[in-house]
């Protein structure tokens, strides 16, 4: 099975377009499109398909993050943040178009986020990123893309990870979490693909 995008090489850098945060003074916001995303040659017997996009190098502490005068160290141990949880794509979907299902921010999160016909969207984890702030607060459903730490000493990559299932719907609903999609789709899984896409944010220098 494979899966590619026109917008981005495995392991390229994802376009600031497709992007929640680019760089700015140090950051600003992007337009949040949904990359696109084509796939074929699933195994026979593939009921469905399950899309996840997860950056795998989140800091695990925020002691440094996003502070001026200061650097997250490289060397600090690095933990996922889930920015797409796609379940219950039909077996007859194998393309979603670039802005398809996200075009632009939406404070507080999407309340109905689209996907192909019969899908199912979880719970991204700006959820928890934004549980403190009064403007942004909010359940954060479908795609919501990049925005690493602008002080990273390191480049952050993006796993966008297709599975093939057997089953044609997993029982899940709108909401659910990573841990969820996980569980549900335990013996389910005839294949997978991954696309690695790499995104950082260089502030702009003060004029």
């Amino acid at each position: 099975m494979h899966l590619r995008s026109n917008n981005f090489a495995d392991g390229q850098p994802i376009p600031a377009a497709n992007a929640f945060g680019k760089p700015g003074k140090p950051v600003a916001l992007a337009d949040n499109r949904s990359p696109q995303l084509a796939w074929k040659d699933a195994p026979e017997g593939t009921r469905s398909f399950v899309l996840t996009v997860i950056d795998v190098d989140v800091p695990s502490r925020g002691d440094d993050v996003n502070k001026a005068g200061r650097q997250v160290p490289a060397d600090l141990p690095r933990v996922e943040f889930a920015h797409w949880l796609l379940a219950n794509i039909p077996a007859e979907c194998g393309e979603l178009a670039e802005g398809a299902c996200s075009d632009g921010i939406t404070p507080r999160g999407k309340r109905a986020p689209f996907g192909p016909p019969g899908s199912v969207q979880g719970v991204n984890d700006y959820t928890g990123w934004f549980a403190g702030d009064p403007e942004m607060s909010g359940n954060y459903l479908g795609y919501d893309g990049p925005c690493p730490p602008w002080n990273d000493s390191i480049v952050h990559h993006y796993q966008f990870r297709l599975y093939a299932l057997d089953t044609a719907a997993l029982p899940l609903q709108t909401g659910f979490a990573l841990a969820a999609l996980r569980a549900a789709m335990r013996g389910h899984v005839l294949a997978e693909a991954t696309l690695t896409g790499t995104y950082a944010i260089r502030p702009l220098a003060a004029t």
